[in-house]
């Protein structure tokens, strides 16, 4: 250097210390100046150069027009090059004239003159890719002011002093440092949007960040109008920004789709290649055994395993090149992490040293802020990539996920529930995500442990081993604390679930539960389960308390151990002020990467099973779309099947074989046999849901389906029979007409707009069926598949729905139809009837040509078919009510007589019967049990007044604003007042003993060094050990202490909660969906265990950590006090506007996070009917929707996060800045050991005070869990259960006498009447039926005996008890209900039967012995113990109503009320039920709701419902004789 400088006129040396270092007024040489400094700008500009083009070759974002802005750029670019040439033509002169310049004077004017010629052309380069703000050049032009400022200061400095000499390069230099200035303050300004962008599209929200300059990236700035926006009124789902395209589900998922079948395609390869091997091989061996396998056949099988498509791989090479550059500020931020402490040391030995200049000082304290805002800027553009890729992942694992569960086949689907496969995109997915916030630290930590290390061994030489052996040592105690707690976390999770289970069935079972009083004993089995819960929460919060012992005391013990060492090895050591708090610092820094790296792995553990399992999901097979031939077909023909064999799984035998046939275009086709002969199996052959063995299949045209379980959306009524086509009035209400959907819409409460719930909740099984037909029938597709369509409706709605829809003159005459049905009497007009049995066709042809074949059909139709005769044309509508009671009279007159030599007929009558004893399958009460009740119709007429359009249930709301204070209270009164403020206490405690134990080291620190030895290092060293133990055991404790309250909170408000739900009456059920219910018992229940203890643990160390750290700052420099103020001032601004708006984005974020999971598993249940439809792509297209719409709100919650970061770090930062400016300017009367101390304090707040915002937002969003926990704690309760001063006496009721005294009630306080003036009585013994048409009150009139429902007004009396006046247990434990849907729990037969334990074993088995289960149950090797799946699954639904019949038997009280089961029971089980009764029940009261008037013919008086009234109560022969309502509802049933 000096060569270049130092000859020639105004030549200088290259470095001179006495200059620049050792003097009161530094400068650096001309020299230096005009070489080194000048050319920095310029080596970053071209240095940085081939990867920026690299990367503006890829990025084309359309061109940027000529600007003015562009232009005065340019203008500013081409000055800054003529002026730094000018200097170059001057030097030449120079030449000329004869004063030969240094060669410096030649050399820089040239590279600042082609680097500034190269910036210009950059910015061109720039514009026409598109870019509005460029980085590269902001920084350059940073860089070229920030180092001209040097000479500028010199310059002047030298003219005042000497005066000018250059006069020429004087004037260009200024005029060259206004241009470089000029250049950076334009560079901040961004360009107009470009021209022709692909991203001008019409997007009415976009996001800010794709438009937003460079700074405004760095700094996050764009973010802010949303977090004012937030501040001013709580967001909404409209505030939000849309996605950048880069993330959205369009753009992500083909990328990842495109990668696995790369992935896959390469699998297969190498499969067949293997396979082909395996084949040549054991062509060769001759006939391998089967038992054992050749070798060549067991090292290739090994590769074959190998060779799986990788999923791991398809990930990484989508996300991995975007993660990487994350990794490239990881790299950066780590290393200037250990600058600090450098600084620290230098900064120290300034203080040490009084006749250091002061301008040393001030440049420390300057480059320790420089440095850490550099560090705070690059560490959250890190965590931004990081948390980008994050949600990219998983938008594409979902995306996958999804994709695949609509293609798979039944035998896949049978491996995994559809529990599991939503588990994958919720759990597992969300894992992955987890894991790539922290996956850099798996290379990060190691270095950043070694580095450490390395700067210790400076600082303190071998001693530091000690340190880093007990570090190594804590790793396993950590690990096996983490292990233990995850062994914990599985048992809890155990008990979650079967928590939940048993509330689940709770919540379905509630009415059953209310029925039979049996509250207190469920009450009891779940606080059961809840104390085992609580008893791990118990034993992991010791664990955690010990847990943050270690990672509280680590750092200091490390130190401790280190400091001991270094100081009792030699006395010649001495720990002074450097050595000390630089080694604190350092240790400090390693706290995190010691912290996080068993975490890390133990993620990465979990996230690889994740791995397995979705990658196992995606191998699964595929259904063939190849399967069924939609174009050709043979003229004619609409079906044709040849030589057909299909199977449900591989593994199975083939369900369907030998089929052959045919169809011809436009006919009906019937399709009839027993149950379980493949009815159903043919049409999931046609549609390709079922795996071809061999044949051909061919549908023409587009096929519409419906299926025999009708699938209904999550939609309104209108949306489920549109179906994705377009609205045509029209056609609609036509279909609507045909459907006889008509009547149902005016029933429900918003028409057709009414919102279906989950499954069809909310509808009756024969609307959910009309729905499904209707949205067939609206497809207007060439092919018909209609699998049982009318079984599940009333026998007049199916001959409507035949006639004007299936049959040869409805809606669909001319297109072709396959019908699957029961109904005999519509087979006369089918064009063909094929007659399935094991899985092949036994007969097939026309109606008349099968009776003239005299085959088993023939047969079949006989004993169904009455004779002509027996049927009176009188009404059409009635001549299936006809045949049906016809039918129902001879089965059980030939009852004996049937015997097993007619199997199939036999079979065939019972589901037949079974199919068709719907008289009124739609009364109150669904068709089979349902999470929640369906509203009756009277109900349903009049919802509430307050429900706008037809929700049936109000939406759930998304809490607006901030939380209250009472919330607040509330905890920490549930926690117990005085753990609160012992936990506090505590707290303070641990802070005075931490910064003690510091205080106590700087003062040792700063002890003389008298002969090179310290004296007094044992008690040093002792109280300093003494101070940091009592530090450990404080937090330790306080941990502890909080857990227990938390804990103690816990079970108080779960129990209230609890209790409050069991005393709620049915009303609420009614009108609340169990799921929201359910919520409160699990996700917040879950919030208050184990989310918000360790929240407020965090929030409390942080705050008392923040605390103590201004206090030591203030305490050693009190100048500190002045910007205390303005610092905790911008603190606090920051802090409330990200509170809020951050709460806000993670309650919009958890409210559209369900919809994916509800639409995904909606999706599975009914994948064939989207497959039939062809909607497969629309229904991708709504999942990516959801999907985004939850990433809309994902993404600004974490930007939030980096806006806040560098916002809350920047005053952390000026925290550093001013304890280090004032030990400067203080520092004649500060020891170097309290300096050290402060500025060693003030490096770690800004991780505190970023943490103490986040957790103040965590628990405002969780400290909600409590709110909602106690809005269901607080509701209204029915009646007390039982009343002390009124008691029934014990043997009450000995007669069973009910009278009614003109008594009325309604559902719910502003609905109409249901029962309206009933009086009437019924003597002891009596045996009353109740009959009226649907809505007429009859399960109401039950309702009211048990109190379900309370009068309006009026009195019912039972044996002279006016029931009002006591207890609901002493009045429902008294008499005896078998429900309509019988409903069993999980659990053993014993407790299904009697839940209190009142009963011995003799009486329960006489009790199923007389309900016919005695022969069942002993059967089973558990006896009573047999274990009841849920809802008794496991158990048919005649046994079940057995069961019921089992209960009520063993009650054996003087009145019984039977709501008869309607379509869900066999006549078998029926007739047993009927006969225990008359035998069992003979003395008591028995009142039947019928459904079936043969049942209740013989009964001492019928009472005729009508409209809530009282229409006829006599006998029955009465009655008929009186030809009345009851006569006409005979005469329909064939009874008169």
């Amino acid at each position: 250097m000096d060569a270049l400088c130092g000859s020639g006129e105004l030549g200088s040396k290259f470095w001179d210390p006495n200059l620049t270092v050792h003097t009161d007024n530094p400068d650096l040489t001309p020299c230096f100046q005009n070489s080194l400094l000048a050319w920095i700008p310029c080596i970053y500009l071209w240095a940085s150069l081939p990867c920026y083009l690299l990367y503006l070759q890829h990025r084309n974002q359309g061109y940027i027009i000529l600007s003015g802005l562009c232009r005065l750029k340019t203008a500013v670019g081409v000055l800054l090059w003529c002026v730094t040439w000018a200097d170059l033509f001057y030097s030449f002169s120079g030449l000329v004239r004869g004063s030969i310049p240094a060669p410096i004077y030649f050399v820089t004017p040239l590279i600042l003159g082609v680097t500034m010629l190269l910036a210009t052309l950059l910015m061109q380069y720039e514009r026409l890719r598109g870019v509005r703000s460029s980085g590269v050049l902001i920084i350059f032009w940073f860089l070229s002011c920030a180092c001209a400022i040097v000479p500028f200061r010199s310059k002047i400095l030298t003219a005042l002093g000497e005066g000018v000499q250059d006069t020429f390069r004087f004037t260009t230099f200024y005029i060259y440092f206004t241009l470089i200035l000029f250049s950076l303050i334009l560079s901040c300004f961004k360009d107009k949007p470009p021209f022709f962008s692909p991203s001008a599209n019409v997007d009415l929200n976009p996001c800010p960040e794709a438009n937003a300059g460079f700074l405004s990236r760095l700094t996050f700035w764009w973010f802010t109008k949303m977090a004012i926006l937030g501040y001013r009124k709580p967001l909404e789902e409209k505030d939000l920004w849309s996605l950048n395209e880069e993330d959205s589900s369009k753009i992500v998922v083909p990328r990842l789709i495109k990668e696995w079948e790369k992935q896959r395609a390469k699998a297969k390869e190498s499969k067949d290649v293997a396979f082909a091997k395996t084949t040549n091989a054991k062509g060769s061996k001759g006939r391998v055994s089967d038992e054992e396998p050749g070798e060549a056949e067991i090292l290739l099988s090994d590769q074959l395993q190998k060779r799986e498509p990788s999923f791991l791989r398809a990930l990484l090479i989508t996300f991995g090149p975007y993660f990487l550059i994350s990794s490239f500020y990881k790299l950066i931020q780590d290393l200037l992490a250990f600058v600090n402490p450098q600084l620290l040391s230098v900064l120290i030995r300034f203080i040490s040293n009084p006749s250091a200049p002061a301008w040393w000082g001030f440049l420390v304290a300057g480059l320790m802020f420089g440095c850490s805002v550099v560090q705070t800027l690059i560490l959250h553009q890190h965590f931004q990539y990081v948390f980008v890729t994050g949600i990219r992942l998983r938008s594409g694992i979902t995306g996958i996920i999804y994709r695949k569960a609509l293609v798979i086949t039944n035998s896949a689907k049978r491996s995994s529930t559809v529990g599991e496969i939503v588990n994958l995109m919720s759990v597992d997915a969300q894992r992955f995500t987890d894991l790539v916030t922290f996956l850099n630290m798996l290379w990060s930590a190691p270095m950043q442990i070694i580095l450490a290390i390395y700067f210790l061994w400076q600082n303190l030489g071998p001693s530091i081993l000690a340190g880093v052996a007990l570090m190594i040592l804590l790793i396993p105690l950590n690990g096996a604390i983490a292990m233990k707690t995850r062994t914990f976390q599985v048992e809890q999770m155990g008990y979650k679930d079967s928590r939940i289970k048993l509330m689940n069935e709770i919540l379905s079972g509630i009415k059953v539960l209310k029925l039979y009083a049996w509250e207190p004993s469920f009450s009891q089995m779940v606080e059961k389960i809840r104390q085992g819960e609580l008893q791990v929460l118990r034993k992991a919060a010791f664990l955690n308390a010990v847990s943050t012992f270690t990672w509280f005391s680590a750092p200091f013990l490390v130190a401790l151990t280190t400091f001991a060492v270094y100081v009792s090895v030699d006395e010649k050591n001495i720990l002074d002020a450097e050595k000390a708090f630089v080694s604190l610092s350092l240790f400090n820094i390693l706290r995190f990467p010691l912290n996080m790296l068993p975490q890390v792995i133990s993620n990465l553990a979990q996230t690889s099973v994740s791995l397995k399992r979705i990658q196992q999901f995606l191998n699964h097979e595929e259904l063939d779309p190849q399967c069924v031939e939609t174009r050709t077909i043979s003229p004619g023909h609409a079906i044709t099947i040849e030589n057909g064999s299909f199977t449900w799984a591989q593994d199975l035998p083939p369900a369907l074989h030998s089929l052959n046939i045919q169809v011809s275009k436009g006919s009906l086709v019937a399709i009839v046999g027993p149950v379980g002969c493949g009815k159903s199996s043919l049409i999931s052959a046609l549609l390709g849901e079922m795996e071809k063995l061999e044949g051909k299949v061919a549908v023409k045209g587009s096929v519409a389906y419906v299926p025999q379980q009708a699938w209904i959306q999550n939609a309104t009524l209108q949306d489920n029979i549109l179906f994705g086509q377009p609205m045509d009035q029209k056609r609609y209400q036509g279909v609507l007409e045909a459907c006889a959907l008509l009547t149902d819409l005016n029933v429900l409460p918003g028409g057709d707009q009414t919102e279906i719930g989950e499954k069809g909740i909310n509808l009756s099984g024969g609307q959910r069926q009309r729905v499904s037909l209707a949205r067939a029938v609206y497809s207007d597709a060439d092919v018909f598949l209609l699998d049982d369509p009318l079984s599940a409706v009333d026998s007049h709605v199916a001959k409507h729905i035949f006639d004007h829809v299936i049959g040869p003159d409805g809606v669909l005459g001319g297109k072709t139809r396959v019908l699957v049905t029961h109904g005999v009497s519509f087979l006369s007009q089918a064009d063909l009837i094929i007659v399935l049995g094991d899985g092949q066709v036994s007969e097939a042809g026309s109606f008349s040509a099968l009776l003239q074949q005299e085959g088993a059909f023939a047969e079949f139709l006989r004993n169904y078919v009455p004779d002509d005769e027996n049927i009176q044309e009188e009404d059409s509508a009635t001549v299936l009510a006809d045949e049906e009671v016809l039918l129902v009279e001879d089965t059980l007159s030939n009852h004996t007589d049937l015997t097993d030599n007619e199997p199939i007929t036999n079979e065939v009558r019972k589901q037949f019967m079974r199919q068709l004893s719907v008289i009124s399958s739609e009364g109150e009460g669904p068709g089979r049990p349902s999470t929640r009740r369906r509203l009756g119709p009277v109900e349903k007429k009049t919802l509430e007044p307050t429900v706008t359009r037809g929700e049936l249930i109000q939406a759930e709301t998304a809490e607006m604003g901030t939380v209250k204070l009472s919330v607040f209270w509330a905890y920490a009164k549930a926690v117990g007042l005085c753990t609160s403020v012992t936990v506090c206490f505590l707290y303070s405690c641990q802070s005075a003993a931490s910064i003690g134990a510091n205080i106590w080291l700087s003062d040792w620190t700063n002890e003389p060094v008298i002969n090179g030895t310290q004296s007094h290092t044992s008690l040093r060293l002792g109280v300093y050990a003494a101070l940091g133990l009592l530090q450990g055991i404080l937090v330790m404790v306080s941990a502890f202490t909080l857990a227990v309250g938390g804990i103690q909170a816990a079970q108080t408000l779960h129990s209230n909660l609890l209790a409050n739900k069991m005393h709620s009456p049915q009303s609420f059920y009614d009108t609340t969906p169990s799921g929201r219910i359910l919520n409160r018992f699990s996700k917040d229940v879950y919030v208050i265990d184990e989310v918000i203890p360790p929240t407020i643990l965090m929030l409390l160390g942080t705050f008392f950590n923040s605390t103590s750290t201004l206090v030591v700052i203030m305490s050693s420099t009190p100048l500190f006090a002045v910007v205390i103020l303005p610092l905790a001032g911008l603190y606090i601004f920051v802090q409330r506007f990200y509170v809020a708006t951050s709460r806000q984005l993670k309650r919009l974020e958890s409210v559209s996070r369900s919809p994916i999971y509800s639409h995904f598993s909606e999706t599975v249940t009914g994948a064939s009917v989207i497959r039939a439809y062809r909607r497969t792509h629309d229904f991708m297209a709504i999942s990516d929707a959801k999907v985004d719409a939850n990433q809309k709100s994902c993404y600004p919650n974490i930007v939030s996060n980096r806006w806040l970061g560098i916002r809350v770090e920047f005053v952390g930062n000026c925290v550093v800045l001013f304890a280090a400016l004032f030990a400067v300017i203080s520092r004649s009367s500060l020891n170097p050991g309290l300096v050290g101390l402060s500025v060693s304090y003030a490096l770690q707040v800004t991780m505190a005070l970023n943490w103490m915002v986040r957790m103040t937002s965590d628990l405002e969003s969780n400290i909600v869990a409590v709110e909602r926990v106690r809005e269901y704690s607080e509701t209204k309760t029915e009646a007390p259960w039982v009343i002390e001063g009124s008691r029934p006496p014990p043997d009450w009721p000995q007669h069973g006498e009910v009278e009614f005294v003109n008594y009325s009630v309604r559902y719910r306080e502003g609905l109409d009447l249901v029962l309206n003036n009933l009086s009437l009585r019924v003597k002891g013994g009596e045996k009353v039926g109740i009959v009226g048409r649907t809505g007429a009150g009859k399960s109401s009139m039950t309702l009211c005996l048990f109190r379900i429902l309370e009068a309006a007004q009026g009195e019912i009396y039972i044996d002279g008890v006016n029931i009002a006046s006591i207890g609901l247990h002493d009045l429902r434990s008294m008499l005896t209900i078998i429900p309509q849907d019988p409903v069993l729990f999980s659990g053993t037969l014993r407790i299904n039967l009697d839940p209190f334990g009142k009963y011995s074993d003799e009486e329960m088995w006489q009790a199923l012995e007389l309900s016919n289960l005695h022969k069942f149950v002993s059967s089973r090797p558990e006896g009573l113990d047999f274990e009841c799946s849920e809802g008794g699954e496991n158990l048919s639904v005649g046994q079940r109503q057995l069961v019921c019949l089992a209960r009520a038997l063993l009650r054996k009280s003087r009145i019984l009320v039977l709501d008869e089961a309607t379509a869900a029971i066999d006549l078998e089980t029926d007739d047993l039920i009927q006969a225990t009764i008359r035998t069992q029940f003979e003395a008591c009261t028995v009142l039947t709701i019928a459904h079936r008037l043969n049942t209740i013919m013989d009964y001492t008086r019928v009472l005729v419902l009508d409209k809530g009234t009282i229409a006829e109560f006599d006998s029955p022969t009465n009655l008929i004789m009186a030809r009345g309502i009851f006569y006409g509802m005979a005469k329909d049933a064939g009874l008169a």
